[in-house]
């Protein structure tokens, strides 16, 4: 696996907040363990015997890994005035991850790119290499010379395939060149 993200950013989806990472060959999200906001509220609000009462454990810490190969589609949907959500399908799970609006086009727009192989691994040559300059053409074989262009009109003239007024009209237009 390579060590590197392409992007890391954080998901806001309550009950799953959790740092994101986009590799090249896969998404990585790890959820952490803490003390949520609401329960810490609730803490100095009750003096913390709530805390007491429940205990400081998150059981919702956890991590998840998606290989980019399993993934199947992204779809984003506006989610509320400040977050768009980024919908990872892959075989078997579907994972949400809610973002500011601003950051959803691009982290969809990578995992596109993952998807469809637009963007090679390290080490790897793209198949395609994108705005690349087309191959030059073959240089142009150098125009005969007059004399020899005179030798072949003469040789199609004598095999019949040009009329002696076309011999003399080509003639006329080779000579005029020098």
């Amino acid at each position: 696996m390579h060590s590197a993200p392409l992007m890391t950013f954080k998901s806001h989806i309550e009950g799953k907040n959790a740092d994101v990472a986009i590799y090249h060959d896969r998404i990585e999200w790890v959820r952490g363990r803490g003390v949520s906001g609401k329960k810490l509220t609730a803490g100095l609000l009750t003096g913390g015997m709530s805390l007491l009462a429940t205990g400081v454990r998150d059981g919702r810490a956890g991590s998840e890994m998606i290989p980019v190969k399993n993934v199947s589609s992204v779809v984003t949907k506006r989610d509320g005035l400040m977050f768009t959500k980024v919908v990872v399908v892959a075989s078997g799970n579907t994972i949400d991850f809610r973002v500011p609006h601003d950051a959803a086009p691009g982290i969809k727009s990578l995992l596109t790119d993952l998807i469809l192989g637009r963007i090679p691994t390290p080490g790897q040559t793209p198949a395609v290499a994108p705005h690349a300059a087309p191959p030059a053409a073959p240089p142009a074989a150098p125009a005969p010379a007059p004399v020899e262009q005179l030798q072949q009109l003469a040789q199609l003239r004598d095999a019949g395939i040009l009329s002696e007024d076309e011999f003399a009209a080509k003639k006329t237009e080779i000579l005029a060149r020098m």
